[in-house]
């Protein structure tokens, strides 16, 4: 047998398990997967098992559509879809010696796995259900299963990879019975070669964005987490020389949706200056609007990491951000752009105790970057610095590897079969 051959024989066989992946990426957690995926194919024996249609990419092994008996509009049936996709990928990653799955819709695949043929399972935590009731808008008795699934995934996992520190501490507070040494901290990431400054302006000018006038951007799904309806009231308050430029959509729930349409509409009478686009945009695009942007919103009331800032920092654009999550582990306040203080108002929901002091503080904030120019720069040009040396790929890709390797180093040896 040849050198490489040994070589590549003493690579891991790693199941990698999403709901998302290329070109199917809708939210942070596809993202992350995506470039982990990148960046782990020269370390172990990747195999990426997804949700969707056949993807053509070498890596992907597996990608699966739900049973055709679940088809239907009731919300609780897409919780019911996402678990018949759960076991047909447990049964194909027979082989593996390692499963490690992204979210609950791929969790409890991941929990099936690791019961079904003794291997480790990885679970990265990218938000916890318990945090999220507004969930139960969009997915009604469904919830009760998504709770349920990650639950019963978290709690049996070998490890729990927390994409931050506030996560971690989330995560211990919501499964108390978890052993804190079993949650490992590993960071999101970005490439900064894909999210850098692009100057040009065609593709402002192609979505009806005037690059004379400061730019206050948003990016996010239309969803109570993200706190898309506090930035539209703060909106209000902006200088009126500012254009609000929103990348929003897919709406949780009709209701959701109609509430940020009714406020947009508002403003845009009280007002004007508001570009909505609902379309996803290729990275290209979304880019050089960041790369444009005076100031980027995020005014998330829950964030276990929040790549997206990474994204607009990557392109030189200043953050004004909650002060939630693992988002003060990005956003350096006074250097790389804003914090705006966040209390809870206790509920589940964990919306602000004061909606109206919240919005007015954003505002305040983002009037700081509209109105210095110079200010934003220094920020934006700090806030790329700090992802270049601090959140890279190749390093959480590194730490993911060793964990990989340490638990499946102390798992009993059982018999194995061919890698699927």
């Amino acid at each position: 047998m040849s050198m490489s051959a040994n070589r590549a024989s003493d690579r891991l066989a790693v199941a990698l398990l999403s709901r998302e992946y290329p070109p199917e990426n809708y939210g942070g957690a596809g993202v992350h997967v995506e470039y982990l995926a990148r960046e782990l194919t020269s370390r172990v024996d990747l195999g990426v098992y997804c949700f969707g249609a056949p993807r053509s990419a070498p890596e992907v092994r597996g990608a699966f559509q739900p049973w055709t008996e679940l088809s239907g509009t009731e919300p609780e049936l897409s919780a019911l879809r996402s678990l018949s996709v759960d076991l047909l990928i447990a049964r194909a990653v027979q082989g593996r010696q390692l499963v490690h799955s992204h979210t609950w819709y791929a969790n409890f695949a991941g929990h099936l796995a690791k019961l079904l043929y003794g291997i480790p399972h990885v679970m990265t935590s990218h938000s916890l259900e318990p945090l999220r009731p507004w969930k139960a808008e969009q997915l009604a008795g469904g919830y009760a299963i998504s709770s349920f699934c990650e639950k019963t995934a978290i709690e049996a996992a070998d490890a729990v990879v927390a994409v931050s520190e506030g996560m971690k501490r989330d995560i211990l507070r919501a499964y108390p019975s978890i052993d804190p040494a079993r949650v490992e901290v590993i960071y999101n990431g970005i490439d900064p070669d894909q999210f850098q400054p692009d100057p040009g302006t065609d593709v402002l000018r192609r979505h009806g964005i005037d690059p004379a006038r400061p730019l206050v951007v948003f990016v996010g799904r239309i969803t109570r987490q993200k706190g898309i309806v506090h930035l539209l009231r703060a909106a209000r308050e902006l200088e009126s020389s500012v254009q609000l430029v929103l990348c929003a959509g897919e709406p949780d729930t009709e209701q959701i949706g109609e509430e940020v349409r009714g406020l947009v509409a508002e403003l845009e009478r009280e007002r004007g200056g508001v570009v909505w686009i609902e379309s996803m945009l290729p990275r290209p695009e979304l880019v050089q609007i960041l790369s444009h942007a005076r100031a980027f919103a995020c005014p998330s009331v829950y964030e276990p990491f929040g790549i997206v800032n990474l994204e607009a920092m990557a392109c030189g654009a200043p953050v004004v951000a909650s002060s939630v999550g693992g988002i003060p582990e990005i956003v350096v306040p006074e250097r790389t752009g804003f914090l705006v203080p966040f209390e809870p108002d206790g509920t589940p929901r964990a919306e602000p105790r004061d909606p109206a002091r919240f919005s007015r503080d954003f505002a305040l904030a983002l009037n700081r970057l509209v109105k210095d120019p110079t200010l934003a720069a220094r920020f934006g040009r700090e806030g790329r610095e700090r992802v270049r040396a601090q959140f890279s790929w190749s390093s959480i890709a590194e730490q993911t590897t060793a964990l990989y390797r340490r638990l499946v180093q102390a798992s009993p040896a059982r018999t194995p079969h061919s890698p699927g």
